[in-house]
């Protein structure tokens, strides 16, 4: 058992596709044209980084409560935790992509971390080795 997909809701999905791909360095894994349950056209856009088996699943806002949710989907906690080989070279990567970070890269029993928002201001932790 495993977890395949958790949905990220987005404002658009181009924008959050080149977050991702561009910024993040993660893998386009699917952008196919969909349905909504009533029938009006979205799309299934997946996104995941290298070697990984969770992928996010990019959800275009679709109504008014969904659209509050855009940046807010942890209610401004850190709810999702990226783990990088090399913090250092992505944490350098990201700032000169114009990433926003929450204070500064900082040392902890588990290794160093650093808070940054991606495109839509969700909170993430950067983690990588001590």
């Amino acid at each position: 058992m495993q977890i395949d997909l958790v949905s990220l809701i987005v404002d658009e999905y181009d924008p959050a596709i080149a977050f991702f791909t561009e910024v993040l360095g993660f893998e386009l894994v699917e952008d196919s044209p969909s349905l909504t349950n009533d029938g009006r056209v979205k799309r299934w856009v997946v996104v995941r980084p290298p070697k990984a088996q969770t992928g996010i699943l990019l959800a275009r806002a679709d109504g008014e409560r969904q659209s509050k949710a855009v940046g807010d989907q942890t209610a401004g906690r850190v709810g999702f935790f990226l783990q990088v080989d090399d913090f250092e070279a992505s944490y350098q990567r990201m700032l000169r992509a114009g990433v926003t970070f929450v204070g500064e890269p900082r040392t902890e029993s588990y290794g160093k971390v650093v808070v940054f928002q991606d495109i839509s201001g969700n909170r993430w932790d950067l983690l990588g080795s001590a």
